[in-house]
């Protein structure tokens, strides 16, 4: 899974136990223990979901839900309130304010996680989907696994993360910045000429003899997965 979860909480033992077990499940996750900083990470990287505490510093989290429900370009965006108000006033009020769901503090992980779960697949099966397929290749998140046709693709973990990510959004192009962030993760510093030398090694794997290349080159851009693999000509 590689869907994006936007994470805005201040309590820092909360944000710790949040990563860890939204990460182990595959998600990207980004994290702000501050409501003025979740509008503008929303506005450079629109996430998949949001996990929205309540109570912040500065801007609530009932504000910033309000906020990002009164612009066009966020309105639809799937938030969980996350709170320690379990009065049914109080829950009323946060989904009345625009939240699709309301979680109460203390949580059970494994609920939380349910309920990611089944925000994404409704808004998008494919960012939870266990098989991504493609003409005649496939690609397993539960086994790992890369078939193109009969043959198995051995590919590296991290040219495997890059193929999930290109190919759970074809014909969208990214940057060779924006696959640095997502592959590799904005703590690792890596030269931007890795992403050429990753994709140049993923083709070779996908693609032999006349197969056809599923990866597009966007010169000055970056990189998308072709839009029209496997469809007849």
């Amino acid at each position: 899974m590689s869907a994006s979860i936007l994470v805005v909480e201040d309590e820092d033992p909360l944000q710790i136990l949040l990563t860890y077990n939204l990460q182990a499940e595959g998600y990207r996750v980004r994290v702000t223990g501050q409501g003025e900083e979740a509008m503008p990470m929303v506005t450079e990287e629109r996430p998949d979901l949001i996990l929205l505490d309540w109570m912040l510093p500065g801007i609530s989290g009932i504000e910033v839900c309000r906020l990002l429900r009164a612009r066009p370009e966020t309105r639809d965006v799937p938030i969980i309130m996350l709170t320690a108000r379990s009065e049914e006033a109080e829950r009323v009020r946060g989904l009345s304010t625009g939240a699709d769901d309301y979680i109460v503090k203390p949580f059970s992980v494994p609920e939380l996680l349910a309920r990611v779960r089944t925000i994404l697949r409704r808004i998008n099966p494919d960012a939870v989907a266990d098989t991504l397929r493609a003409g005649d290749l496939t690609l397993d998140r539960r086994t790992r696994r890369v078939m193109r046709g009969p043959r198995d693709v051995a590919l590296s973990p991290t040219e495997f993360k890059l193929l999930e990510h290109l190919m759970q959004n074809p014909g969208r192009v990214y940057s060779r910045a924006q696959l640095l962030d997502t592959v590799w993760g904005r703590d690792i510093y890596v030269d931007e000429r890795t992403v050429d030398v990753h994709v140049g090694r993923l083709r070779k794997s996908l693609s032999r003899g006349r197969e056809t290349d599923p990866i597009r080159t966007v010169r000055g851009i970056g990189y998308a997965f072709d839009e029209r693999f496997g469809r007849p000509v």
